[in-house]
């Protein structure tokens, strides 16, 4: 396979990335209509499927940690193939798995796997553009990867009426089988022998450091955590708080979820339109500022015992659609000084982020009581610490390579 040249590449590029990305939220969102049914077939506690949901999360958080290094030393092709392979083989133990502990453990080792796609599709479009530039190819992977939060909780209702909800982690395997087959077949190398990099231990460990004390990554990085925080908080809640709390079935629960989600996929796209006109450091603001608010709504109809779907599904529309602007943005913005070790810093980024993510989870498991309390608190603390972050955040001029 030839290597692509940096800052030329096919139009359809964008669009595989995307299929590789979206794996992550396809296993994520699929089987979330599932979880009474996880529980009831387990004989387990309401509120004890969310923890193969924090086990996944942190399977994401350590495993990305690991493919950035692989992929900056062997380049990206094989390190995203390997993990594509692992995540397949786990979702068939998932399928299989006799126990919620067991499907918590293949749930972690999948996710591990699935880190590869989320990790080196981040880093391609980084060996291919930077800034302004990037975070556009970023919003436009966002299209595509956000097809996949819109159908999977859709396709995991449905497959609730018809089979068992363990048929939802064999049409995983099958969509991991699928990107190990396009990853091989189709995908350019966009990391050529000669910008490669083999650290030692020690030495990645340094890398790291170098890149933790860029204060461009680091406000950028702390951003991009907090809001996942605040979107995993409501990840983990949603599925209690309109199942149990509103008594939705799991194809109502699936149209809420696909609203909040045409939400975040239209606003990935504007994103793209309006970067050019109001630059990047400010977008970042704004929508730093306005999820701040709609988690403050949210908070307040939540504590006063509001118990109006649409009250309480309209400030959830505002906060997740804010993310289709934040995740492009705080990515593009982290990386645009790491152009030499893409990988490893879009590997820190995504620990960061999703080690926040799964003890997001975890609290919200433990807060799940069938109302919007816990989710709202959790949301809420997130986009606070986003906003503080923002503050400290290099602007104008220091965004761009």
């Amino acid at each position: 396979m030839s290597t692509l040249v940096a800052t030329r590449h096919p139009t359809w590029l964008p669009s595989l990335l995307g299929l590789f990305i979206a794996v992550g939220p396809a296993a994520t969102d699929m089987y979330l209509p599932a979880f009474p049914a996880v529980e009831a077939s387990f004989g387990t506690a309401p509120g004890t499927a969310q923890l193969t949901l924090a086990t996944w999360f942190a399977g994401l958080a350590v495993g990305q940690i690991t493919q950035g290094s692989l992929s900056d030393r062997f380049g990206r092709r094989r390190p995203l193939m390997a993990g594509f392979a692992i995540f397949t083989l786990c979702s068939i133990g998932c399928a299989l798995a006799p126990t919620l502990t067991w499907l918590a453990i293949f749930r972690a080792a999948g996710a591990f796997g699935a880190s590869a796609g989320m990790v080196i599709a981040r880093a391609v479009v980084r060996d291919l553009a930077a800034g302004q530039d990037a975070a556009i190819m970023m919003s436009r992977l966002i299209l595509v990867m956000g097809i996949s939060p819109i159908l999977a909780p859709s396709i995991g209702g449905a497959i609730l009426i018809f089979a068992h909800w363990r048929v939802i982690f064999w049409i995983l395997a099958v969509y991991g089988t699928a990107c190990v087959v396009t990853g091989w077949r189709v995908l350019p190398e966009t990391l050529p022998p000669e910008r490669r990099t083999r650290l030692g231990p020690a030495a990645q460990l340094q890398r790291y450091a170098i890149i933790l004390r860029e204060r461009t990554f680091l406000t950028h990085a702390i951003m991009g955590g907090c809001s996942t925080f605040c979107m995993f908080a409501y990840l983990s809640g949603c599925s209690p708080v309109f199942e149990d709390g509103f008594g939705l079935s799991p194809n109502g629960f699936a149209l809420v979820f696909g609203l909040c989600a045409i939400s975040l996929v239209i606003c990935s796209q504007l994103n793209a339109r309006l970067l050019p006109r109001f630059g990047l450091s400010a977008m970042l603001t704004a929508v730093a500022w306005i999820s701040l608010g709609g988690t403050i709504v949210l908070l307040v109809l939540a504590f006063s015992g509001v118990h109006v779907l649409p009250l309480i599904v309209a400030p959830l529309v505002v906060v997740v659609g804010c993310q289709g602007f934040a995740n492009a943005n705080t990515n593009a913005g982290a990386l645009s000084h790491q152009g030499g070790h893409a990988g490893s810093a879009a590997a820190l980024m995504g620990t960061f982020q999703f080690s926040l993510g799964a003890s997001s989870g975890l609290l919200v498991g433990f807060l799940t009581d069938g109302t919007p309390r816990g989710m709202a608190a959790m949301m809420f603390c997130g986009m606070l610490g986003a906003v503080v972050a923002d503050r400290f955040r290099p602007r104008g001029g220091s965004l761009h390579p």
